[in-house]
């Protein structure tokens, strides 16, 4: 778990660093929208296939390579804003998507383990804890990303991503080695025949993960536009961990809940957004201690969400393809990025902070719709893998017990 986490400690700030870097460089969010959706395109094409490639061949060399190669990716756009002129910004999406293109599977690799360890109520309390404390890595990154910004220039921020994409994978690929995880997670088992998409209640969860992490992730859009606007570029950092420290302690103290009320706690996490939209300019005056309390106590949703919807997807996918499903996670995810962070930067553009704020909220809310039908229609989920296992045990049963 700590070496899983570490290896995603670039991640929280990628975004944060990007929009200052193509802001400055351009002058527009819009632009700085549009290249973190060049490079969010390249996480949705790579998710499943890295996840696939992750159950089926050796994951160490998977993530170290990707790793590798999202380096040179970063390195690239560095030298792109140093060395080509902002008229040419265009140039900069080919070079985001292939970048996008490299991410290694971190998250696929890391919620796929843990079917593997542990079953029934201690599988759901390592995904709550991992969710719990994946919050420490927005309280710590987005912080130290715009401090990097402040005190020296967003490039350099940007080279300090580029060098952790490496060091990460290569930090959890060698603990994945020294636990004698040395081929594909699926554990050389053959997949089953049909798509993921085909399950019962998995396309609406896709839907659901692209609508709710769009607006989550285009929430730090909306605190740098903020933050610029007063001058002090540094707030953006200590209101995006006013927000992690809320999910970590609503991690800790929801963490235990049932899953059954994955719909209280996507409810809970929209009210949150909708509370933001209305304390930011110019609606209100955009005090930061109002912004902060209020991304406090709206944050206390995000951990317990993210738990609950990642043990109800692993309910879903068969034990096999778990590092697939949970790549589909990621293109479903940063597709809902791909789509949100334009939106919400044109917003910025035109209807400052508050419109931008109310674009996240509307998105949540949706998402809250869209989850509310999906456990309507499919009800509640035995894990596969549990079924599979009773099943087998019962001498004499037909195929067709197996769930469809």
């Amino acid at each position: 778990m700590t070496s899983g986490l570490l290896a995603r400690l670039h991640i929280p700030a990628q975004v944060m660093v990007l929009t200052f870097l193509i802001a400055d460089w351009t002058g527009s969010y819009a632009i700085g929208g549009a290249v973190c959706t060049a490079m969010t395109l390249g996480h949705s094409i790579a998710g499943p296939v890295r996840g696939r490639a992750a159950d089926r061949s050796s994951v160490v060399r998977v993530l170290v390579v990707s790793g590798g190669v999202q380096f040179f990716g970063f390195a690239a756009m560095i030298a792109t804003v140093r060395w080509v002129d902002a008229a040419h910004w265009w140039l900069m999406l080919p070079v985001s998507l292939a970048t996008g293109l490299a991410a290694p599977p971190l998250a696929q690799v890391a919620r796929s383990m843990w079917p593997h360890i542990a079953s029934g109520e201690a599988r759901e309390a390592a995904y709550a804890v991992e969710a719990t404390l994946q919050e420490l890595l927005y309280v710590v990154a987005p912080m130290l990303a715009t401090f990097a910004v402040a005190a020296w220039n967003p490039s350099l921020a940007l080279a300090c991503l580029a060098v952790w994409a490496v060091v990460g994978p290569v930090l959890f690929a060698s603990a994945l080695w020294r636990a004698g995880i040395r081929g594909g997670l699926g554990g050389g088992a053959p997949a089953r025949s049909g798509g993921l998409l085909r399950l019962p209640g998995f396309l609406s969860m896709m839907c659901f993960f692209t609508l709710i992490v769009g607006a989550l992730v285009s929430v730090d859009l909306v605190l740098v536009g903020w933050a610029r606007g007063r001058g002090a570029p540094e707030l953006a950092g200590f209101m995006a961990m006013a927000w992690a420290v809320g999910s970590l302690v609503g991690g800790l103290v929801m963490g235990g809940f049932p899953r059954s009320r994955l719909w209280l706690r996507c409810g809970l996490a929209a009210l949150g957004l909708c509370a933001l939209a209305v304390v930011l300019p110019p609606v209100a005056p955009g005090s930061p201690w109002l912004v902060g309390g209020v991304l406090l106590l709206g944050g206390a949703a995000i951990a317990p969400l993210l738990a609950a919807s990642n043990g109800r997807l692993a309910d879903l996918a068969p034990p096999e393809r778990r590092g697939e499903a949970f790549g589909w996670t990621t293109t479903a995810s940063t597709a809902g990025i791909a789509i949100a962070n334009p939106l919400v930067g044109s917003m910025m553009d035109f209807g400052g902070p508050a419109a931008a704020g109310a674009t996240c909220a509307g998105l949540a809310v949706l998402a809250f719709a869209v989850v509310l039908l999906h456990l309507r229609r499919a009800g509640t989920v035995s894990p596969v893998a549990e079924v599979v296992e009773k099943t087998a045990d019962r001498r004499g049963h037909a195929v067709d017990d197996l769930p469809r």
